[in-house]
């Protein structure tokens, strides 16, 4: 018998026209989207389904719209296979998708964890604007090669780290820009498959979003968190939890701590897991798991 695990996507995932079919489709889907004009005071559905992408892409609106998009995709596979839902053993979620993991798991509610994932988009650009940044992902290169580069890479008093460990091959580095950029020719020169610098608001990860810490931290520390139905695999430390104290600290650590992707996946396999369904907008998730496991399927909803 499968043991199910489900995935669900971060930023950079989002594409114009995310959740439309499911909110034609499902009054389940429709309802969310209702719910989230209320609570963010905006018309999210619209900027969803129509963007314009500038907007979108936006961190403040992409990550409630990725939010709202994969609990409408968990809307659809719990009216299709509702037996699939009940029998899902773990969850994980990539950085912000790890809220939509904990609301899938009952830790927090839809319009609590839609009101956090909001604040914590405010946060976090508010952060970037502060101290500017950015994220360049390196393929092909060991971990330990891309962290002698980043050493080399940055200056004295510039911030330059791995942010994202996402699979064997491809790790996402964070930090000032003229680290990242050197980065980016030093990778080249040592022989990189790729090196792709990332359309994102800041260096997400790093220690440049520690502004964003004490707001999430306050946040945090006023909203209910229930002890979680489904065990959900931190990207923190890359262990599942169920204990709520530890799962708020642990979210308040994952702004400035590396995602720790590929090692979240290592521990979802070793726990039986044999199929996998990621929830959500794109298929990056399945990207992934094809270079770390390539005989596991991933469903997208």
């Amino acid at each position: 018998m499968s043991r199910f695990g489900f995935l669900f996507p971060a930023q950079g995932a989002q594409f114009v026209g995310m959740g439309r079919e499911l909110a034609d489709t499902l009054p389940a889907a429709r309802d969310l989207f209702d719910r989230a004009a209320d609570i963010l005071g905006y018309d999210l559905a619209t900027i969803c389904f129509e963007g314009p992408e500038e907007k979108l892409n936006a961190t403040e609106f992409c990550q409630p719209g990725l939010f709202v998009s994969s609990m409408a995709a968990l809307e659809s596979l719990r009216r299709e296979s509702p037996e699939i839902v009940d029998s899902c053993q773990l969850g994980a979620g990539l950085s912000m998708g790890e809220y939509s993991a904990l609301c899938f798991a009952g830790v927090l509610s839809f319009d609590d964890a839609l009101r956090i994932v909001q604040l914590r988009g405010q946060a976090m650009q508010a952060a970037a604007e502060a101290n500017p940044g950015g994220m360049v992902a390196v393929l092909g290169l060991e971990v330990e090669r891309i962290e002698e580069l980043c050493d080399q890479a940055r200056t004295a008093g510039e911030v330059l780290r791995i942010a994202n460990f996402l699979c064997p091959g491809n790790v996402v580095c964070s930090g000032d820009n003229a680290a990242c950029q050197e980065l980016s020719r030093l990778a080249s020169e040592a022989g990189a498959m790729k090196v792709i610098p990332l359309a994102v608001a800041g260096a997400f990860h790093t220690s440049l979003m520690q502004l964003a810490v004490e707001t999430l931290r306050d946040a945090l520390a006023d909203v209910k968190m229930s002890t979680s139905r489904v065990p959900i695999v931190s990207n923190v430390d890359a262990e599942a939890h169920d204990n709520p104290r530890e799962i708020r600290e642990l979210l308040i650590q994952q702004v400035v701590s590396p995602v720790r992707w590929e090692q979240s996946m290592g521990t979802m396999l070793a726990k039986g897991l044999d199929t996998f369904y990621e929830l959500g907008p794109g298929k990056v998730l399945r990207g992934l798991m094809r270079r770390i496991n390539r005989k596991i399927p991933v469903h997208n909803v």
